[in-house]
């Protein structure tokens, strides 16, 4: 009985005498695992940071690179309206150039040509027997058939015929004619002059009484002028 109790004892002995250890034991490896789940925790927030920053970092790469295409294409479209409207201008330019070359071009010819016309609707419009007293008609006369309308008459024809021209009774002695075809000096040199030209003078709107101040001087080279302030200034006509 007593060997019994003292195995008992010893066995008891033994016992508390490994409980501290196993106790230890079981601490440690509990510590282990809570330090192994403490690093596996923090290196999946550490990869899970690093996967948000890696993502941001892409994120702002592929917004920056949106943002410099977006730009490099306003640019373009910027650069391509810029370059439109310098062509436009530039096009408008010509055009309004162009318009204006053919303007200054054509207006000669369309002047000359409308001329022409007016002349040649007046031409028919003078007839060779007809009777004419005023500026234009008379000139248009003289530059087409080369002599006076048949209504003129000279001084020295219009005195032997009863005119005097102190009394101004021309229309009364002569009625409808008019005096014309007198030889004009051009002393004083206020028409032109060349070899063998010779100036001649008719009265303008003459509706009787005394002679008025208007004149046609006209050469025999084909050259008209007019005048109403009695030879002070002159006006070519032809």
């Amino acid at each position: 009985m007593t060997n019994k109790n003292k195995e008992n004892g010893s066995l008891l002995k033994k016992l508390l005498w490994w409980i501290p250890i196993i106790i230890l034991g079981l601490m440690f490896a509990l510590g282990a695992c809570t330090r192994q789940e403490s690093k596996s925790i923090s290196a999946e927030s550490f990869s899970n940071t690093e996967s948000t920053q890696s993502k941001n970092i892409s994120d702002e790469s592929t917004s920056k690179h949106s943002e410099e295409i977006t730009g490099t294409q306003s640019q373009k479209k910027h650069k391509q309206k810029n370059n439109k409207s310098k062509k436009h201008k530039k096009n408008k330019k010509q055009s309004q150039e162009s318009s204006s070359e053919t303007l200054e071009e054509t207006s000669p010819e369309s002047e000359s040509t409308q001329e022409s016309e007016t002349v040649e609707s007046r031409e028919t419009t003078v007839e060779e027997n007809g009777n004419y007293t005023s500026k234009d008609d008379v000139a248009l006369y003289i530059h087409t058939y080369k002599k006076l309308p048949v209504n003129y008459i000279t001084k020295a024809e219009a005195q032997e015929m009863g005119w005097d021209p102190e009394k101004g009774n021309l229309s009364d002695v002569l009625p409808g004619m008019s005096i014309g075809g007198s030889a004009f000096g051009n002393y004083e040199g206020n028409l032109p002059r060349a070899s063998g030209r010779r100036y001649f003078e008719c009265d303008i709107d003459y509706d009787g009484g005394y002679r008025g101040p208007k004149r046609l001087i006209y050469s025999n080279d084909g050259l008209v002028f007019y005048t109403e302030d009695h030879y002070k200034t002159f006006e070519q006509l032809y």
